[in-house]
């Protein structure tokens, strides 16, 4: 007699029924966030309505989200909006695009919430890509990644090197599974959405990836769409102060999820899809598991490291000491990681791991070295001051050592790959 697991509720899952196409309200809420944009907003419009009036088979509305303008940027919304009767505006006294976000989605009465940047840098041939898999319930949330396989991307690359070092550490500190958080593209289903927003704090541009976390940590599935992208370069975004506020929310969701501020678990109860009933092979221990045996490996590194350079600086000079002692310390530190803290075994993929670790190395003896020659060039200093300098500089590529292994190296999917074939 086969048992059956019992339902965890008898009533359809947010977000996993076919939306319904044949009634008069919205099915597509596609919202514009701007400030100060009264020279890009018309032609935004103009060519958005026409794209969906020509692709949409089904009601849609247009929403121009004015986040306290100061310029002409209300008064050219509140124009089309009298010329086309799918377009609305919504006026905030406040700046932010995550408060506009919140404010229109959670008042929206469509099925499926979309936003897009004024500047249409993201081709709108991936629109319908984006919204098909939430319209038919097959996904929760969709985001458009300039970073997935298949994405053409024009763009600088002073913004491609923030950004993936950005979404690099979003894989190392908080496992996100998805490749690009930041791209001005995305939509949700809308009764997933009135789930997810009360427990998104931030009001500028960490919103998504705040609401993307926390879609992941609570069982929902986030489809990915590669997109053709072309960079603004009259883009107003200061991108410094963007990243500062993006580590500070970094730092307040682990702070949350670790203390039960955001309850994850009721989450997935209530959004979670139910579970396949096969076992996963080869699932890594949990983030905290990790940091704290990459702790303690890269302490006994550390101490390591020290009396090998203290040993060799005795007889050599100080950068052919840290080479010698960050390199041996290094294959020892990849070797064990892999182990300890990322959990791979067997020989497969062993020396692609340690070619890898090496290239990590490299990183870390740039830092290293780095710090010694300006501390040389700039002073006279003794092997005291050296040695400070070296272990401020050996703590910094610490970090960057195990955002590296945990989204890079010992990627749990690549782990996967490598041990099924």
């Amino acid at each position: 007699m086969n048992a059956t697991a019992p339902s965890r509720s008898s009533a359809p899952r947010p977000g996993t029924t076919p939306v319904g196409l044949g009634g008069p309200q919205p099915v597509l809420d596609v919202v514009i966030p701007v400030y100060n944009e009264e020279t890009d907003l018309e032609p935004c419009i103009r060519r958005l309505r026409a794209h969906l009036a020509e692709r949409a088979g089904y009601p849609y509305r247009i929403t121009v989200a004015d986040n306290a303008s100061t310029d002409k940027t209300l008064a050219v919304a509140e124009e089309l909006a009298r010329e086309f009767p799918e377009v609305e505006v919504r006026h905030l006294d406040e700046k932010g695009r995550g408060r506009a976000l919140r404010a229109v989605w959670s008042d929206s009465d469509a099925a499926v919430l979309a936003y897009m940047d004024v500047d249409l840098s993201t081709d709108l041939a991936a629109l319908d890509p984006l919204v098909a898999p939430l319209l038919s319930g097959h996904s929760d949330v969709a985001i458009g990644s300039r970073l997935a396989r298949g994405a053409r991307v024009v763009r600088g690359p002073k913004r491609e090197f923030i950004s993936r070092c950005y979404n690099l550490i979003l894989r190392g500190t908080l496992a996100a599974r998805f490749s690009d958080a930041q791209c001005g593209f995305k939509a949700i289903r809308a009764d997933v959405a009135r789930a997810l927003l009360p427990h998104v704090r931030d009001t500028g541009w960490f919103f998504d990836t705040e609401l993307l976390v926390l879609a992941q940590r609570s069982g929902l599935r986030i489809h990915e769409v590669p997109v053709d992208w072309v960079d603004d370069p009259d883009s107003s975004v200061d991108l410094l102060a963007t990243a500062a506020a993006d580590l500070k929310g970094i730092a307040r969701i682990t702070r949350a999820t670790l203390t039960g501020e955001i309850p994850v678990h009721r989450l997935r109860e209530q959004l979670g899809r139910e579970p396949i009933g096969v076992e996963a092979p080869g699932v890594s221990p949990s983030l905290v598991k990790q940091l704290v045996r990459f702790a303690a490996v890269g302490i006994a590194s550390t101490v390591a490291y020290l009396l090998l350079f203290l040993l060799l600086r005795t007889v050599v000079g100080a950068q052919a000491a840290n080479f010698t002692a960050l390199l041996v310390t290094a294959i020892a530190n990849t070797a064990v990681n892999r182990r300890v803290t990322f959990g791979v075994r067997g020989r497969a993929g062993a020396g692609r791991h340690q070619f890898e670790g090496l290239i990590v190395f490299g990183l870390g003896l740039a830092l290293t070295s780095g710090s010694l020659a300006l501390l040389n060039h700039t002073t006279n200093p003794g092997l005291a001051l050296e040695t400070t300098v070296l272990v401020l500089a050996n703590l910094a590529a610490t970090v960057l050592r195990f955002l590296l292994l945990r989204g890079w190296v010992f990627n749990p999917r690549r782990a996967a790959t490598e041990e099924s074939s």
